[in-house]
Parts: structure tokens; sequence; C-alpha cells
């Protein structure tokens, strides 16, 4: 059986051996960065970042430790990393970390494009709500009333309540396909109807209503796909061209584009996709036709352009695209955590908007408090970077006084590494989503698909967390004392998986 201290002399260990290892994976020491200012106090402040990354979970009576993000960015494989941080509803400072590709010298600096992955859904949506203060659309309409080559196909669930563009940018619409895979280098991109339809040569499931409408919140980038293609028949106009005219050219956001694939004369401003082994994606970036929910490729600064635009509006104090009353619709929560088109918590000085966003090799984070006029976008260019990212924003936390993003505090349990046995084995919440569970060396380790593994540490004989996620698994037995499924918290999500094998 092991003890606390030989597990906290273990988790030291894999410290010392992450920190010291040295992989053929090798970032280049110079950190290009600018800033909005160069004055000194500033210059400490970006340090103190630097020097602050926080893992999720700390030990009860034991230190807190504090890393680098360049020691962070090799422990996690991440080549390159790009922040940008509001303060007085500003941008105080940006910054570069990093390589747009592992084993090239290309820098990243503010000015690299990444894929903003799912923070697309925030900044499309804000396209969206201006044509409702237009007259264009309305929010609680039958949005098949605005569609014409193509229609949300009605069924059971359609009878009584249908979906409207407030249930769209919701999540509750009731429509299926959760999010998107993009397209390789090389393969046949799909128009937009074929992927609302789930026809070849589209990699996704077609769009369809599967749960009443406005009962619920469930996620659905299909949702968006939507909300896309009725903003293309309303306008006439490719989808790039309209958030170019109503929000990028707007709010200055200069460097950005919903152009899919990243059109030839802007190649090499971009950070290219990696595995979270460190590897490039084969190809460099995926395409992903579903512009308003994956298709935005901005930077850090951009981001915060946008969200201070929000804020200030929210404020009354410019409406460059949209009203103070719109954005107080848009900030206001319909179903879940969710407003519409962004995620909404908190209250008083701490109330605040964020998004995140995962594409292939991408992985980013954008969080804004309206009251505070403070904020942060991080960007990276990893499958493995959201882990990173979270680290990051507890030093920024930590820095910009936020009662927000704190590790959590954890007691560790004696437990006799023997019962790990029955945990052993798949569980499942959708073919996509299958976490492995494995022991190594007396030692509970649980594997996303897609992820590398990462070992769990007990809190009980049922209860486990992982020290970097923000994660929580329960074990959770039949009447006859099988392991029958898991329970996951992971970030405040709550997920049941059954086992499968």
């Amino acid at each position: 059986m092991f003890d606390k201290i030989s597990i906290l002399k273990r988790i030291r260990l894999a410290q010392f051996v992450r920190i010291s290892i040295c992989f053929t994976f090798i970032l280049p020491i110079l950190l290009l960065f600018q800033c909005i200012t160069t004055d000194s106090s500033l210059e400490e402040r970006i340090q103190r970042v630097d020097n602050g990354l926080i893992r999720a979970v700390v030990i009860k009576d034991q230190p807190i430790e504090k890393w680098n993000i360049v020691d962070r960015m090799k422990h996690y494989k991440v080549p390159g990393v790009s922040i940008a941080v509001i303060n007085n509803y500003k941008i105080e400072w940006a910054k570069g970390y990093g390589v747009k590709e592992v084993g090239k010298e290309d820098v990243v600096t503010s000015d690299t494009l990444f894929q903003a992955a799912s923070i697309s859904k925030p900044v499309a949506a804000s396209a969206a709500l201006h044509f409702v203060e237009k007259g264009i659309l309305d929010l609680d309409e039958n949005v098949n009333n605005k569609l014409d080559s193509w229609r949300i196909p009605d069924n059971k669930y359609t009878e009584e309540e249908k979906v409207t563009l407030r249930r769209l940018l919701s999540h509750s619409s009731g429509l299926t396909v959760h999010g998107f895979r993009g397209y390789a280098q090389g393969e046949e991109i799909p128009t937009v109807l074929q992927v609302l339809d789930g026809e070849e040569p589209a990699n996704s499931d077609p769009v369809r209503v599967d749960i009443e409408p406005g009962t619920q919140y469930r996620y659905s980038g299909g949702g968006f796909t939507v909300m896309q293609y009725m903003l293309t028949e309303l306008k006439n106009k490719p989808f790039p061209q309209i958030m170019r005219e109503t929000v990028l050219d707007p709010l200055n956001m200069k460097l950005s584009t919903y152009e899919q694939p990243l059109p030839e004369n802007r190649k090499g401003e971009e950070a290219i996709a990696h595995r979270g082994n460190g590897k490039p994606i084969e190809g460099k970036w995926h395409t992903y036709p579903e512009m308003a929910a994956a298709g935005l490729w901005t930077t850090p600064s951009d981001l915060c352009r946008f969200a201070i635009e929000l804020m200030l509006a929210s404020k009354g104090k410019s409406n460059k695209i949209l009203s103070k009353e719109m954005v107080s619709q848009m900030l206001t929560v319909q179903k879940g955590n969710y407003g519409l088109g962004i995620g909404v918590e908190g209250k008083g000085e701490y109330f605040r908007f964020s998004h995140g966003g995962g594409n292939e090799g991408f992985r980013c984070f954008v969080v804004a408090y309206p009251e505070k006029g403070q904020g942060a976008a991080i960007m990276t260019n990893s499958d493995s970077g959201g882990t990173l990212y979270f680290e990051i924003l507890r030093s920024v936390a930590n820095e910009y006084n936020w009662k927000d993003f704190q590790p959590k505090e954890k007691v560790l349990a004696e437990v006799d590494p023997s019962i790990y046995d029955l945990y052993i084995g798949k569980y499942m919440l959708s073919p996509d989503v299958i976490v492995t569970v494995s022991k190594e060396n007396n030692q509970l380790f649980v594997q996303f698909s897609g992820e590398d593994p990462e070992e769990c540490f007990p809190e009980s004989e049922t209860d486990f967390f992982s020290l970097e996620w923000d994660l929580q698994i329960t074990f959770v037995k039949n009447e006859k004392g099988v392991i029958e499924k898991i329970k996951v918290n992971y970030q405040g999500q709550k997920l049941e998986l059954k086992k499968i094998e």
C-alpha cells in the first residue's frame, strides 16, 4: 500500500524528470514580443506572468509551485504561444513565445495567426445580432422562414417548438453535431449544404433536430453552421465577406479572416498545427468550411479588440457593431452558463464572458470582465495547449487580482493500488470521446481520445484527480459491485461515460 508520503515523493520526482528531460522537440529561448508600452513596471508585470504558471490542482499543506512559461511549453510540447492582456479597457501588452513550427526558426510574434476554433462562434454571433438590430433577422422567429434552398427538416421534435436564431446562438436548438474535425490538406472540401446534410465528402453527421428546441442546452457546432448558411442566403455574399464588413473591419481586427482555407497571400503569417506529441499535423493545418463554428484565423490582440468592444458596448460607451441593449441580451444567460454565442458566469465585479476553442492542432481561450475592464486571450498551436493556457491564465489572474481561475486544493488519500485493477478499461461518451483507464507501476492513468495518458491521484477509493488538468473522476459501481461507469467533472463540465470493455 502506498501512503501519502510515497505519493508525494513520486509527484516531486515526476516534476523533476519532466523539467530535466530534453527531448528532440527543442524550443528556442528566443522570445520575441511586442508591448503596448515599454516602462519597467509593465516589463516586471510581464515577467511575473511568465514565471507564475500554476497547475490546476495543488496538494493541501504543500507549497504552491510556480513555473516558467518556457519550461511548461517544453513539458507539454507546445511549440508556440501568443498572449494579449487587457487592462483598463485597452490592450496593455501582447507577446509571442516560441516558434510557428517545431524544428524551424520562424518565431511566434503578437501578429502570428492562429485558428480560433470555437472562439469563431461569439464573433460570428455578433454579426447575426447586428442583423437582428437592422431588422433583417428576428431572434425568436422560426429560422426556416429565412431559409430558401435548404431548410431544417421538420420531425416530431419540431411539431410545437421551432428552431430560432436565439436557440441556435444559445445551443438550445436541439440540433445535432457537437463539433467538426476539419479537412486535412488534399482532402476534398464539402460545401456547407453537404455539411448540413452529412453528404460526402463531409466527415460529420447530418445536422438534425433530435431534442425539442428550447428545452435544454446542448453544444452544437451544427447549429452555428445553420446560422452561417442563413446569413449567406440573406446577404447573397460569401460568409468571410459578411464577417469582414460587419465585424472585423469595424473593430480594426485587421489580421483576422474567416477565409477557409487560408489564402495563398496570407500563408507564412500563421502558426502550424501540432499534435500533443509535438509533431506538426500533416499538411500544416485543417480547413474548416464550417466557418461560423470554427473557421476564424486571428490573433490574441484581435480577439481582445472584440472583447473590449463588447465590454464598452455593455457600458453604453461604444456601438461599433451592437448597441448596449443588444450586448445586454448577448451576455444574458439563456441555458446553462451560455448567452448568445458566448459563455457567461459570475456577478458584479466578477461577471465575465469567455469562450474556449479547440481545432486540430490548436487550443485557445478568451475571457473578459466588463466591470473591471480586464481580460486576456491566449492562443497555442498544439493539441496539448489547453492545459497550458489554463496555467497561463492562472498566472494572469494572480497578477491582475482576479479571484477566478485559482487552483483547486486536494487532500491525498491512502489507497491500496490493487483496487485500481477494478477500474481498468474503456469508457465511452460517444464514438469520438473514449476514456481509457490503465494501471502502470501501481499508478492509475486516464487517457482521453487523442491525448497523452495523465496520472490521477486518489482522493478516496473511488474519487481521483489530476494535478495538471481540472479533472475529477469518480468510478461508479452497480448493485453487484461491478464498475459500470465513470462520472467526469472536467473544467466544470459534468459527463457520464459507460464502461464498454
